[in-house]
């Protein structure tokens, strides 16, 4: 296992769309373990494939989270069924010490492929639902500053490099 960067907006491969994983083998089981290992690190509750660099559909959740104990893996993840309304304030390891309201269902029911590659489906509701919308919106190229209001983005846009060029990284500015 190891501790990987996590990429920080406006980083342009967090806008690359996450391409279905073929087989679940130990290359993607360990993707899962440095995932897991990442968040627990930062700490977070959830962490997708494409924060780190790697454009597969694989994302881990742990509501416990830095405590670690409920780790969830998910491959190849399909939201099948949103139900409800839900506002709750959201943050995201790719967005440090950004957190803002965000709009979800309340209840969704999510199919996958476990880190066996064992298919599962799963019902949730209230955070785990809002954790797997929030991370499955990563492997389609979405991100959380998609959500807000046009000035919630600008303020965003502007702590965002303040705090990239704080910790000496050069991103580029995406367009919009």
């Amino acid at each position: 296992m190891a501790i990987r960067q996590v990429l920080t907006y406006p980083d342009k491969r967090l806008r690359v769309r996450a391409r279905p994983v073929e087989k679940v083998d130990d290359r993607i089981r360990r993707l899962i373990d440095d995932l897991a290992e990442t968040m627990y690190a930062e700490p977070g509750i959830g962490l997708a494939a494409p924060q780190v660099g790697e454009a597969l559909r694989v994302f881990v959740i742990d509501l416990a989270s830095p405590k670690g104990g409920e780790l969830r893996a998910f491959v190849n993840p399909r939201i099948v069924r949103a139900e409800g309304e839900i506002v709750w304030k959201e943050g995201c390891l790719s967005f440090p010490g950004i957190s803002e309201e965000v709009t979800r269902a309340d209840r969704v029911r999510v199919e996958a492929l476990d880190r066996d590659g064992k298919p599962f489906s799963l019902e949730a509701t209230e955070l785990l639902a809002v954790a797997i919308q929030h991370e499955s919106d990563h492997l389609d190229g979405k991100l959380l500053i998609d959500r807000v209001s046009f000035l919630k983005k600008r303020m965003i846009r502007r702590q965002m490099a303040k705090w990239n060029a704080e910790h000496g990284l050069d991103a580029e500015a995406e367009a919009g």
